[in-house]
């Protein structure tokens, strides 16, 4: 069964327009931290979003592993949804879809009765790397890719599925997946989201059987396929009660995957940009129509994800902003509590050519002693790097910065495509040195905003499944043009600010 949909096909929804009074709530969660938002949407204006509530994500360690807190997780969305609705009712609005999306790969276990058989485990625990060869012994990495398209990462869903010792009668479901099934009840697998398994035919737009099989997996260890803009359901009586919502209030596929969502909000009015979604991970690279499954593609890393509308996402992961983050948390815990924008500015005025590392090193995908770490790394490469938390966090900047341009290099050289502007979406967007070191490094001018992309995303999609507005990606991206402020970096000069639209 192809559960796929040619790109530039906008499922359809039933039942009439809603009116003015419109509002949709985008649950989006990262590695680090998530939000409820509300979101209004109109031709004329574009998307607006407002914050309803922000709480914290991370791992714990429970029994010797790194699992995320899901308990916890779901409570917070719970709490969100309940403020937006109140906050909805307030403004004498009606929320009519409610949209998932937070990172790819993870997952948990879900038995017949509807119950978690085990505390969801997270990408960085350890436990996939011993499974990494005997998945290979199997299926060679060639022949992965050649159906697949998607770039090799220890912590990839087949691998983890490998490291799981018993799947006798339980689903996977992604973890904005096995939100939506908690909200309503129903199993389904986002498209976008299941392009990232290493289980998903990257041409066909279904699941490589023949992988499940090779494997030992079971053929239904993940639910049905739904592309963005299907509907998953409507809310469990349970649900309503807790959140007050409306009864007829739907949860609708969005881009699941944070990054398709993000990229289906990125402000270019050109099909020639490539773009960055730049936050815990980088995620580097450009649209297009179909995958590339070269041998080339292969062994530079490249993944080809689905994107909205069945556009492909042919990207790289960089590492990103953990590496920041990370460092920032080891500095509080010494008592040094410099504010971010001033520790960028001190590291903005050190001079230009220091230490780099390479930013995507699986040596830094695990938490605690990450400024111990990057010196160490530099002094691998025989330099130093001093012990000034500036200094540290510039090499992170120009570490990025390079592996940024080395990716865009590589996507224009394996695609065959040249690419005119770099589009920064999410909160490296806000990150001045960060964008202008960027613009130097790939010599092409960077527009930076929205710094929300992803919640754009999300909303656009289901506005256009509630037939609010109309159009392809190209339409959707209008919108987030009109209503909002961005800025461009040249190379090796000034910032020059504007407002699009």
């Amino acid at each position: 069964m192809n559960n796929g949909t040619t790109a530039g096909t906008v499922p359809a929804r039933a039942g009439a327009v809603p009116g003015p009074n419109a509002a949709f709530a985008a649950i989006d969660i990262g590695a680090s931290s998530g939000r409820v938002m509300l979101g209004r949407v109109s031709p004329e204006a574009g998307v607006s979003l407002e914050t309803i509530h922000r709480f914290p994500n991370g791992v714990i360690e429970l029994d010797g592993g790194l699992h995320w807190d899901f308990d916890a997780l779901f409570a917070e969305v719970l709490k969100g949804l309940a403020a937006a609705a109140a906050v909805a009712r307030g403004n004498g609005e009606r929320i009519v879809s409610i949209g998932i999306d937070t990172w790819a790969v993870d997952y948990g276990l879900v038995n017949d009765a509807g119950d978690l058989t085990s505390v969801p485990f997270s990408y960085r625990d350890e436990r996939s790397r011993a499974t990494v060869q005997r998945v290979h012994a199997t299926i060679s990495p060639e022949t992965l890719y050649a159906t697949t398209g998607l770039q090799f990462l220890q912590f990839n869903t087949l691998y983890q599925l490998a490291a799981e010792t018993n799947l006798d009668g339980v689903q996977a479901l992604l973890i904005p997946d096995l939100i939506a099934f908690l909200l309503t009840g129903e199993r389904r697998t986002e498209a976008t989201n299941a392009s990232t398994t290493g289980l998903f035919d990257a041409v066909g737009g279904e699941w490589a059987t023949e992988f499940l099989d090779a494997l030992g997996l079971p053929r239904n260890i993940f639910p049905e396929l739904i592309q963005p803009g299907e509907t998953v359901g409507t809310l469990l009586p349970g649900i309503l009660e807790q959140t007050g919502l409306p009864a007829d209030t739907t949860v609708v596929a969005v881009g699941s995957h944070d990054t398709a969502s993000a990229v289906a909000a990125v402000p270019a009015e050109h099909e020639d940009f490539a773009y960055i979604s730049s936050g815990t991970w980088s995620l580097v690279g450009v649209e297009l129509d179909k995958p590339v499954l070269t041998e080339s593609s292969r062994q530079a890393n490249f993944t080809n994800e689905r994107g909205v509308d069945g556009s492909i996402r042919y990207l790289r992961n960089v590492g990103g902003l953990w590496l920041l983050s990370e460092c920032q948390r080891s500095w509080a815990a010494e008592g040094y509590t410099q504010a971010l924008p001033a520790l960028l500015d001190s590291a903005a005025a050190l001079p230009a050519g220091g230490p780099q590392i390479n930013a995507d090193d699986p040596a830094f995908t695990a938490p605690d002693n990450m400024p111990d770490r990057i010196r160490a790394a530099v002094r691998n490469t025989g330099a130093v790097l001093p012990d000034r938390p500036a200094a540290v966090v510039r090499c992170i900047m120009d570490s990025l910065a390079a592996g940024y341009a080395r990716t865009l290099a590589d996507a224009e050289r394996l695609t065959g495509r040249s690419t005119s502007v770099v589009h920064i979406v999410g909160g490296g967007s806000q990150n001045r040195l960060l964008c202008q070191l960027t613009a130097d490094a790939t010599g092409k001018p960077v527009i930076a905003g929205p710094v929300e992309a992803t919640a754009q995303g999300n909303v656009l999609v289901q506005a256009r499944a509630a037939r609010v507005v109309a159009g392809g990606l190209a339409g959707l991206r209008q919108l987030v043009v009109a209503g909002t402020s961005l800025e461009r970096y040249e190379p090796a000069e000034r910032l020059v600010r504007h407002s699009a639209g």
